[in-house]
């Protein structure tokens, strides 16, 4: 097969996979690495550990994620492509499962929905969202296609984590900032969870992020900031927040999670979910 791709951007690739393992972010054949070179996509092969990706054996794909040639890519390319097909401005995806991004995305609440250290509001915006599960193929790709306009790392329910950038080394950095901040975050809760940043401090953050060139969602981080400043909701649904009732008021428009259905400790971490929203002012 003729080579497409050039030998960095496969270099950047491989050299990412290999990191994934050593850090112990994957585990089997979990997780996956793309970069964009022209109209070539350069991916990770399937069934294969991360620690054994070479140059060598990487697949290079079209743009619909149809391996050119010979291997076989791996089958959550269709996430990948779907970032790709929304942002122009994105040349590589990582993702991955790192242990505490991959506990909360598993968990009933999402103690890093709101950046609570001033450097990662600058790096990742307003919000790290949790992206409602879908089962692997066209409904996990259908729950993530709203967001890749609107943040640039997010978790997948009960899955684990996906950055993107404009290179392979930007959208692992996004992705080891989740991960750090889970990790912090979860050190925290028996302190009793880390604490939002000031109010009056987010405007200056949000222009930093704006003026920092990183790329077509940092651009908007002021626009983004104020479209989810009353908390975060699918892109798709455009509607309210579900919070926990046992009694809605009759004509009310916001929907209700019902309470006879969910478990104590389900609606333990609603409710604790709503309280810390409440006491931040989201």
């Amino acid at each position: 097969m003729t080579v497409r791709s050039s030998r960095a951007v496969r270099t950047e690739v491989a050299a990412a996979a290999r990191e994934l393992h050593a850090r112990g972010w994957v585990a089997n054949h979990d997780g996956n690495v793309s970069a964009r070179d022209g109209s070539v996509i350069v991916a990770t092969p399937t069934a294969t550990s991360k620690r054994k990706v070479t140059d060598g054996n990487l697949v290079e794909c079209d743009r619909a994620g149809k391996p050119l040639g010979g291997g076989k890519v791996f089958g959550e390319i269709g996430l990948h492509t779907a970032i790709y097909d929304r942002r122009p401005d994105i040349g590589a995806v990582v993702h991955a499962h790192p242990p505490h991004a991959t506990a909360i995305a598993c968990s009933a609440t999402n103690p890093i929905e709101r950046p609570f250290i001033a450097e990662a509001v600058v790096s990742l915006g307003p919000i790290i969202p949790r992206v409602a599960f879908g089962a692997p193929g066209a409904a996990a790709i259908a729950a993530l296609a709203p967001w890749c306009e609107q943040v640039d790392a997010g978790m997948l329910a009960n899955h684990g984590v996906i950055a993107w950038g404009a290179d392979v080394e930007q959208a692992l950095m996004r992705l080891e900032l989740v991960e750090h901040l889970a990790r912090i975050a979860l050190a925290a809760a028996p302190l009793g969870g880390p604490v939002a940043l000031p109010a009056d401090t987010l405007a200056a953050l949000y222009a930093a992020r704006a003026k920092a060139g990183l790329g077509r969602v940092g651009d908007r981080a002021v626009e983004l900031a104020a479209k989810f400043a009353g908390g975060i909701t699918s892109p798709a649904s455009g509607g309210p927040r579900p919070v926990a009732a046992c009694a809605p008021a009759p004509h009310a428009s916001v929907p209700v999670i019902a309470i006879g259905k969910r478990s104590e400790s389900e609606l333990a971490a609603i409710v604790r979910d709503e309280v810390v929203r409440a006491l931040r002012g989201t």
